[in-house]
């Protein structure tokens, strides 16, 4: 015998709590069993049972639409159905629809599931007022949810139906307009299970409208536009739609930047910490394939922006994304802990156009930010539970900041990128001679350190590089000779000044004077400590 699996377990939990009335945690269990098996009819009975003894009728009629949509031949769902049909749009204080015939109510049930289904009839709040729906003589006052319902929608539905329904109806829906019908949807509940094929989604052929006489099997045209399909987000068609767990679907990227700000859903603020814990933002297959389908003109348009967009951004000499933060030298590593918004969206957008680099610069007073700058190159991101993010860069290359200006709340700017002047001849020989006393003699000064500070600098920049045989062989100049600057106890002032130079021999000799002069302090510290210990 097969031991039950974990849904099996929380549909029998769900239905103990609901005998003993405890419709929270029934709920809680029934729609985990809904999100992690959305095709078992059970699973959403059992929801549409907790949220009835929770009062919530719109949602309750939701969550039967769901089992019947999957089981179309359950009686009994299909009668607690229509009850809650009467409830949410006829209530019981009215006197004219509650008394239709048993037969009629079938009828109204079936053209009811079958809107909701193509996703045109939502579930609005009871009229106000009401009246005999007997006879089509005096119409009582139409009700909101037909009165907020797409006039052409309303014309499908009474279509759907035999005459003397068709004159039930009309006494409160309003007179059916022109229709303006634009694409199909399947009319037969049972074709809902064709569309967890992938790729097989149905479409028949029928008439606009269909007369009295209609088989109720037969399909009918109902309009698909571009809102049906629209982000909550930006008010464009979706693009690589995700879904939430809670049931939201927007565009990955607008979804993402919701969730630079805050861990939650930009509709109904369910916490999604785990979904930004793991990123693991699945496309929504369903959604896509309808929009592939028939929406394939509106969908390239909205693929060319995106392009564009992108193109935009991949740019690495104009709009550069610019990160105001610390001093960055090219070949040496530069750790980055990223928590706020805006960098949280320039390292993603760096990440989706491939180029995996952003510029490095200070803070300027005046100017907002410092003339020089060192392009980063992106080597990992790891994400954390709160949503921030470790991002492990090395830098690249030198740049000028020629001008500068901001994009979605950070720093970008149009850059030019710094090279050594090449040495030839006789200058040559001497430069090669300084690099080498320069390198032996930053050795013996990181040599002279204590233990404590050798463990931390390595700690932080890893080991010193090795000295290059030739001096020029990287554009940027000696990766040693930017591993020493990064470590020397030098004033950012002093340390912008030497990243702008372009002459490698003034490098050199700066980084010798700052040797010199700090060598000379550490000495002088340990005459006077030694001093004072003979003293002692």
């Amino acid at each position: 015998m097969r031991p039950p699996d974990d849904s099996s377990l929380l549909l029998l939990r769900a239905e103990l709590y609901l005998t003993m009335k405890s419709y929270e945690q029934a709920l809680q269990d029934a729609s985990t069993v809904c999100q992690n098996e959305p095709l078992l009819p059970k699973g959403h009975h059992v929801k549409a049972l907790a949220l009835s003894g929770l009062g919530r009728s719109k949602e309750v009629l939701r969550a039967f639409l769901y089992c019947l949509a999957l089981n179309p031949e359950s009686h009994s769902v299909k009668k607690e159905a229509q009850k809650v049909i009467c409830e949410v749009f006829f209530p019981a204080s009215e006197n004219g629809p509650q008394n239709l015939p048993s037969a009629t109510q079938s009828r109204m049930l079936n053209t009811v599931l079958k809107a909701q289904c193509h996703g045109h009839l939502d579930s609005q709040p009871p009229p106000e007022e009401g009246g005999s729906a007997g006879s089509s003589k005096n119409p009582p006052e139409k009700s909101d949810v037909f009165r907020s319902t797409h006039s052409s929608v309303l014309y499908f539905i009474l279509g759907l139906h035999c005459e003397e329904d068709k004159e039930v109806l009309e006494s409160i829906l309003p007179v059916a307009p022109s229709t303006g019908l634009k694409r199909q949807f399947p009319n037969n509940l049972e074709d809902a299970h064709d569309l967890n094929v992938s790729g097989k989604i149905p479409k028949r052929d029928s008439s606009p409208q269909r007369d009295a006489s209609c088989n109720p099997g037969e399909g009918a045209e109902l309009p698909i536009d571009v809102a049906d399909f629209e982000c909550a987000l930006c008010m464009r068609l979706l693009f690589e739609p995700v879904t939430t767990p809670c049931g939201h679907t927007f565009c990955l990227k607008c979804l993402e930047r919701c969730l630079d700000h805050a861990p939650h859903c930009p509709l109904c603020k369910e916490k999604l910490s785990e979904l930004l814990a793991s990123r693991n933002f699945n496309i929504t297959t369903l959604a896509e394939e309808l929009i592939l389908r028939y929406l394939s003109d509106e969908l390239s348009d909205r693929k060319r922006i995106y392009d564009e967009e992108m193109t935009e951004l991949s740019n690495l000499t104009r709009d550069v994304p610019i990160f105001v933060c610390a001093m960055a030298f090219p070949t040496v590593p530069c750790p980055l802990h990223v928590f706020e918004p805006r960098y949280r969206l320039m390292i993603r957008r760096c990440m989706e156009t491939g180029t995996k680099r952003f510029g490095m610069c200070l803070s300027a007073e005046h100017a907002g930010l410092s003339e020089y700058g060192c392009m980063l190159e992106i080597k990992g991101v790891r994400t954390l539970p709160d949503g921030s993010s470790v991002v492990d860069a090395i830098g690249i290359s030198r740049f000028r900041v020629l001008s500068h200006r901001h994009r979605d709340g950070y720093n970008t700017a149009d850059i030019e990128y710094l090279e050594d002047e090449k040495v030839e001849g006789p200058g040559h020989e001497e430069l090669s001679t300084l690099h080498d006393s320069v390198y032996h003699q930053s050795v013996s000064w990181f040599t002279s350190l204590q233990d404590h500070m050798k463990e931390q600098i390595l700690s932080h920049f890893g080991l010193m590089p090795d000295r290059e045989p030739e001096p020029q062989s990287n554009p940027s100049g000696p990766a040693w000779s930017w591993w020493i600057l990064a470590v020397l106890p030098l004033e950012r002032k002093a340390q912008l000044a030497i990243l702008g130079m372009t002459s490698l021999k003034e490098r050199l000799l700066a980084i010798r004077r700052i040797l010199v002069i700090i060598t000379r302090k550490m000495n002088s510290r340990q005459e006077l400590v030694n001093s004072r210990e003979r003293n002692n």
